[in-house]
Formats: C-alpha cells, structure tokens, sequence
C-alpha cells in the first residue's frame, strides 16, 4: 500500500500527562480535579489526568505537556512515555504519556473557563479549569480516576516493570 493511501491514525480528541514519583508509600501519580458546580461534590471516579485537545498540527506529546501546565501553572522536564490511548465513558478519546517528576500540589495554577452560572441567570461566572491536585498511590488511583482513565495506572506499572 503506498504511503498516500495508507489511512492516518485518527487524532486523538484530548492529549495528558500522568506524571509518578516514588514517595513514602511507593509508587504515586498525580491526579486532578475538575472544577465547577457539577464536580464540587464528587470525589471517587471524578479525577482525572491534566489532559486537552491538540492544537492544529501540534504533537500529542508535546499537546499533554502544555495541558500540564496550563492545568497546574508547572512544566515537568524529560521526555514522556507513551501509555497509549484509552476511550472515556461519553467516547472521548484520549491519548496519555508518563513522566516521572515531582510536583507541590500546593503550588496549583490553574487556567479558567466561564460558565453560566446559576444555569439561566445570564451570569458568566470564571472557575479554574481544575480545583486542586493530589498525589495518590496506585490503588487509591484506581479508585480517584475517571473509569475510562483507569487502564492507564496498569499501563504505568506495566512500563515500571520493564524499566526494572
């Protein structure tokens, strides 16, 4: 089959970074959570890895650090590790990467978005695009993540197996 016809990988609708450390209770990641009135109260199953669409023409590893930073007001340095790609329950596709880094989830920056607020009142009101950010260990993950996200922790331990 020639290169022109050769189908091209379909682009993935977000891009993230799930960033690990070694910490006191072994292995840990970062995870966020989403800000906003519908997340204010959910906790198991709501966070989630920093991640965003791709601009136009812009790698998706390159694409999950700059949502990184846009989530946390930090840039981790070193090459990510591709994890794959994973399908969220409403059928967003996301495409993640592992860094191993470390982060102070006390230094948190996030971007906003608006939102109308109460729900037709005509009022914009700005929330940052996520509220807080917390180091987990691998099971306590498990539990914190999106389900569609989930396969990412066994992909992680996977990747730290064959590092040795």
């Amino acid at each position: 089959m020639s290169a022109a016809a050769r189908p091209t990988p379909a682009r993935a609708s977000s891009a993230g970074l799930l960033l690990y450390r070694h910490g006191a209770r072994g292995w840990e990641v970062l995870l966020v959570h989403p800000s906003g009135p519908f997340w204010r109260k959910r906790d198991a199953g709501a966070w989630s890895i920093p991640k965003g669409a791709p601009e136009p023409g812009e790698d998706d590893a390159a694409a999950a650090l700059r949502e990184f930073h846009e989530e946390t007001g930090s840039l981790p340095a070193g090459t990510p590790e591709p994890l794959g790609r994973v399908r969220q329950k409403a059928g967003k596709e996301v495409v993640a990467f592992a860094l191993q880094g470390d982060f102070d989830p006390a230094m948190l920056r996030s971007n906003s978005f608006e939102l109308e607020w109460p729900p037709r009142s005509g009022r914009l009101q700005a929330f940052p695009e996520v509220d807080r950010a917390e180091w987990f260990d691998l099971e306590a993950a498990r539990e914190k993540l999106l389900e569609g996200q989930r396969p990412l922790i066994e992909r992680l331990q996977d990747l730290l197996r064959a590092a040795g």
